[in-house]
């Protein structure tokens, strides 16, 4: 199966501290470098994310503007019923 552009997928391993390596691929593809703050968003249903730093704003406005949608719907569903 051929991966699609721009897609990438790695495995890291936990320590006990509860560290992990980003592997150097990945740093390089998104101009990680040693110092670096990260953010890391997470939500119990659909699991971490470490958005790139450039796209961290779009991305996480992505998130909770869903987030706020799905919620926003379901309550105007049930005031109608």
């Amino acid at each position: 199966m051929k991966k699609p552009k721009g897609k990438y997928a790695w495995t890291v391993t936990v320590g006990e501290k509860g560290q992990i390596v980003i592997p150097k691929q990945a740093r390089e593809i998104f101009g990680i470098s040693p110092g670096d703050s990260l953010i890391i968003l997470g939500d119990e249903s659909k699991g971490l994310a470490i958005p790139p730093k450039n796209l961290f704003a779009r991305f996480a406005s992505a998130v909770f503007e869903t987030d706020a949608e799905n919620e926003e719907k379901q309550q105007n569903g049930d005031e109608e019923h």
